[in-house]
């Protein structure tokens, strides 16, 4: 069964996230640790939580997974990908492990 993770960058409490350097440099960097594992990845920039509500999240990443082996192997090898967030966001993201079943 497919499986996706889920990275969320909240804008609560002042948070700061720079979707330069986001863009730029880390989906990169994503791509050259982890890439090999990953089936798609989709980034979501938030604009809004709902007519006339502020986003909840500066923004998502989605990647999809062929299998939990295939994740497995791409958060080991994920470790300069987590080093680096501070480099855009000040604190920490949430995350969502999840089974893809639509």
């Amino acid at each position: 069964m497919r499986v996706s993770l889920q990275v969320a960058y909240p804008t609560a409490n002042g948070t700061t996230f720079d979707l330069d350097y986001y863009l730029g440099t880390h989906m990169p960097m994503v791509q050259k640790h982890m890439g090999a594992h990953i089936e798609s990845t989709v980034v979501t920039k938030g604009v809004a939580g709902g007519p006339d509500t502020p986003p909840p999240f500066h923004a998502i990443a989605t990647m999809v997974f062929k299998d939990q082996d295939a994740m497995n192997a791409a958060m080991k090898a994920s470790g300069p990908v987590v080093a680096d967030i501070p480099n855009f966001f000040n604190a920490a993201p949430q995350m969502l492990i999840g089974d893809v079943v639509g």
